[in-house]
Formats: structure tokens, sequence, C-alpha cells
């Protein structure tokens, strides 16, 4: 059986809205990649050096990384000289399968940690615009949806909007948000979200941070100290830091992304408005190049539409129209 007929049967076998909506999001992406593949397909009948160059340019224009990209095509070459792959049209299902292998998503990585002993407690870190406070808003749903009691903290008090922002959100799902007055000490909230979180029997608190300080005070300095109060109320705390990155970036989203995992401990990506770019080769980048899991991925404007990552659903996402065509 071919990869793209086991992948096919594997995802829908699988929630019908969730492949709705990996589907739906990825459509800039797979109307890009797979009208370019399918012309390289055609272009070159034979499997052979200027097929690969071609191919490498390719996934490169996807935003897949320079990196990724020549591991990826170094390993086709391989497969196709042990297999004894001639013809471009049977090279793609190996192209599918080796960028799932890519992703490596099958781990309790991509998995939210989660504390099973009390409270769990997820950092929410990146810069402004990026959809953090969405981002924040929707996990909320995600969790109200498992019948989980939510708390939010309005730990972002430097940018104008964002407690009010995050309050509206809070409305808007039914959960509290813990906030004091625009300017005032971000670890001082985050002390009063733990306490008020811990008063309420909360199953989840979840922190937001700002993305910009409008003083000197240096941000991952900032974002450090926050961390501290937290672990010292909470002392397993934070389960989880999450990075939140707009894919509509590309590169700049990967550089973001090296920039905060070497000031603070990232456990894993929120990668937001992955349906407005047909450039979401940034998922592997961000996976094989950085060793950090994509963890959520935001695929639409709608309240359920931040979806935890599946690679299976990523790949037929992206291939679907060579996938059905099988």
């Amino acid at each position: 059986m071919s990869f793209f007929k086991k992948l096919k049967d594997r995802v829908t076998n699988q929630t019908d809205s969730v492949t709705t909506k990996f589907k739906d999001g990825l459509q800039k992406t797979r109307d890009s990649f797979s009208e370019k593949m399918n012309t390289l397909a055609a272009k070159y009948r034979t499997v052979d050096e200027e097929f690969f160059e071609e191919l490498e340019e390719l996934l490169i224009s996807a935003d897949v990384g320079v990196n990724t990209v020549m591991e990826l095509v170094d390993e086709l070459r391989e497969t196709a000289k042990l297999e004894n792959v001639k013809n471009s049209a049977d090279i793609l299902p190996v192209i599918s399968e080796k960028l799932t292998e890519k992703l490596d998503f099958t781990g309790e990585d991509s998995e939210l940690s989660m504390n099973q002993e009390g409270m769990t407690v997820i950092l929410f870190v990146g810069v402004n615009g990026v959809g953090k406070t969405t981002t924040i808003g929707k996990l909320a749903h995600h969790f109200k949806e498992q019948d989980k009691k939510v708390v939010l903290a309005a730990g972002d008090t430097f940018r104008a909007g964002a407690i009010e922002q995050l309050g509206v959100w809070g409305e808007r799902v039914g959960v509290d948000v813990i906030k004091q007055a625009e300017g005032s000490d971000p670890a001082a909230v985050m002390y009063d979200a733990i306490h008020a979180a811990k008063s309420r029997s909360a199953d989840v608190l979840l922190c937001d941070t700002a993305g910009r300080l409008q003083n000197k005070v240096n941000l991952m300095k900032e974002l450090e100290k926050v961390k501290r109060v937290i672990q010292r109320e909470v002392p397993s705390a934070p389960h989880e830091v999450l990075l939140v990155l707009d894919a509509t970036t590309g590169q700049n989203a990967m550089a973001q992304a090296k920039q905060f995992k070497e000031a603070t401990d990232v456990s894993g990506i929120v990668l937001t408005k992955l349906d407005g770019t047909a450039k979401g080769g940034i998922v592997l980048a961000i996976r094989n190049e950085l060793d950090i899991p994509v963890k959520f991925v935001g695929l639409g404007e709608k309240v359920d539409d931040l979806q935890p990552f599946d690679a299976e659903q990523f790949t037929y996402g992206l291939f679907q129209t060579l996938v059905e065509e099988k």
C-alpha cells in the first residue's frame, strides 16, 4: 500500500471536522505547493539531478528551511537510488513520507504537559502582533470544552489595550481574568493570579506576558522575573512555556524562535495565522532546525480554529490534491 493511500485511510478515520480544518487552513500553502509539485513532476519525467535541484528551490520557497531542505533532498536522493525510483511521479509519496518523518510528532512532546497533581500553569511568550492574546482566549475555550475551570492572567501590562483585550476574551469564553492597572509590575500580576486561581480551584491558569517593554528593562529579564514568581508559588510550574509565532512572517518567525529559545525555556510553539500564508513549510523548519514541537496551529478566525498540531493531518492538508488523485 502506498504512503498516500495509508495516509488517506488514517486521516479519514479521524474526526471529520479536524480534517476539514487542516484542509481549509492549509489551502493557500497547498494550492501553491501542489501546483509547483505537479509542474515539477511534469517537467521532469525522470528523477535526475536537475529534478532534485529544482525540488530544493521549491521547498526553500515554501519556507521549509535551508538546512531541512538539504537533509531532506539528500535522503530522497539516497531513497531513489536504493529503491531504483526513476519516475518523478513515484517520488511524490516518498517526499510526503519524509516530510512527515521530519515533523516526528508521534511522541508525547506534541501534547501539552498537564499537571496531574494540581493546577496547570501555562506561560505565553512572543513579540507583539503575533496573536498571543487571541491564542490565550482560544486555548481557554479549548480547555472549557474539556470541562476544565480556567483563569487568565493579564500579565502584559505594558501594551495599551492588552488588558482590555484579554478581558474581552474572558467575557467571550466565560472565564475569570486577573488584572491590575496598565503599567503595573507583571510579576505582581502573576502572584495575584496564582492565588486567585488557587482560591477558585482552577484547573488551568493561562498567563499573558509582554512582547515589548515601554521602558529600558530587558524583556527577557522581565520574563525570567515572572517565571521565578510562578515557580516560587507553584514549584513545578510553569508546566509549559509556549512561544506564539505568526506563520505569515516566515523566516522572521524562525529568528524570533531562536532568540526566545536562547533566553527562556520554550517548551512548545503555537503557530498562528497558518491559514494566511502560502509558506506553511515554516512548521518543518521550526521542528527540524530548532527541535521545538509545534503544539497548536491557528487555522482560521473562529474560536475553535486553534487546533492541536497533528503531523498526519498537516501532511494530508498539504498533499490533499495529490493524495485524492491516488
